[in-house]
């Protein structure tokens, strides 16, 4: 329940109707983004491809030819990373913030890593970025996944050592499971400088199914405080958002903002604050109480073209990158015969992608330049044809 002595005040604004919200701020802070470190399923990728006219004859084909060499298609273990070095993830968000004439706070959180944000502290322009990971914790039947903001550097690899060995040994759902969980945030949650969100909880990324939702509920009960905010995620469409902004009001929990970004486009929300440092908005969350979201012009484009965008990003080559990370197929991972991950680059026979893949790849990118929001919204039917707001002030 809400506490009493300590009134909750969520706002959200958007920047296409409210750009004068900025106004009143000094500073901006980008809050979960993704660099060339984070490990990302490729069956996302996968099901949005084959939803597409005419590609799941050319993936069907290689699944064949692959099973003759000895090797299964496997989607799910197999993963890419997003384009960006930390540096210019960093950058990019840091950037969008300045735009709008204000200091920038970014907080970067791969998947179950805080490899970026210590690369980031030895550079001098990056060196005040938080230590900060997105971690995939089980809990119940399910896995959520919760946004670690602002460890103490001197505990984060232990930090890193702990949840890897959780994660790892929540194999199976057990209550002893969930309180040591419990009992990893609530210590996470005395170091006052620690800031722990709820990243998209509705979104069922596991395909758990309806119990997903009620063990949703559940943690927000059991964790209590120990989570100081939900994320508006600005890559989930506006209907999610709507329900999870009225989750958070019914926990009597914040809503905070979670751009999640993992290509080329910035994150589609910030938070606005006047604290000077991370630590600072750290206690206007937890201790004030109050959180302002403020949604960016990126948001209000369709949901299934943003996506599509996204998802681009992982099959596109980039000449102007490090060498060794400038190919898709160099980004993109999969198991060999022997289940060691190799990159694509490595798998395929000739050292280059197969002409028909790259030829329906090319085909994608085209259809992408002209719009593809017909056979998109067919995969992806009714997510974002409401009004482009969330409707809620939660004052």
């Amino acid at each position: 329940m809400q506490s009493q002595s300590i009134k909750l005040q969520s706002k959200i604004t958007s920047h296409w109707k409210q750009p004068q919200s900025t106004h009143d701020f000094t500073t901006g802070v980008s809050l979960h983004s993704h660099t060339s470190v984070s490990e990302e399923t490729l069956g996302f990728i996968h099901a949005m491809f084959v939803a597409l006219p005419g590609l799941k004859r050319v993936f069907d084909f290689y699944a064949q030819r692959s099973a003759k060499c000895g090797v299964t298609l496997d989607f799910d273990r197999a993963n890419w990373r997003p384009p960006l070095q930390p540096k210019m993830a960093y950058d990019l968000e840091s950037r969008q913030i300045q735009r709008l004439g204000l200091n920038s706070l970014v907080s970067i959180t791969d998947h179950d890593t805080i490899e970026a944000p210590m690369l980031l502290r030895t550079v001098p322009s990056s060196r005040h970025i938080p230590v900060s990971v997105e971690w995939s914790a089980p809990f119940g039947q399910t896995i959520f996944h919760l946004g670690i903001h602002n460890i103490p550097s001197r505990d984060g690899m232990e930090w890193m050592r702990r949840m890897e060995t959780f994660t790892a040994e929540a194999a199976t759902t057990s209550v002893q499971t969930d309180r040591k969980l419990l009992s990893m945030l609530r210590e996470l949650h005395e170091s006052p400088q620690v800031l722990i969100v709820f990243n998209h909880p509705l979104w069922d990324l596991h395909k758990v199914g309806a119990a997903h939702v009620t063990e949703v509920r559940r943690f927000l009960r059991e964790a209590g405080r120990c989570v100081h905010a939900i994320e508006l995620n600005g890559l989930r469409h506006v209907r999610e958002n709507r329900e999870t902004a009225q989750l958070a009001k019914d926990s009597g929990h914040l809503v905070i903002s979670g751009g999640d970004r993992h290509g080329l486009e910035p994150n589609a929300n910030i938070n606005l604050t006047s604290a000077a440092s991370f630590t600072e908005f750290v206690e206007e969350i937890r201790v004030d109480r109050v959180s302002h979201v403020h949604f960016m012009d990126q948001y209000q484009e369709r949901w299934e073209q943003r996506i599509f965008r996204s998802t681009l990003n992982a099959v596109t080559d980039f000449p102007d990158f490090m060498p060794g990370w400038q190919r898709w197929d160099e980004r993109a991972f999969h198991p060999d015969k022997d289940g060691v991950m190799r990159p694509l680059a490595e798998l395929w026979p000739t050292g280059h992608a197969p002409r028909l893949l790259m030829g329906a790849i090319k085909a994608v990118r085209l259809g992408a330049v002209r719009g593809l929001s017909a056979p998109l919204s067919l995969a992806f039917p009714g997510v974002n044809r409401e009004e482009r707001e969330l409707g809620v002030g939660m004052e």
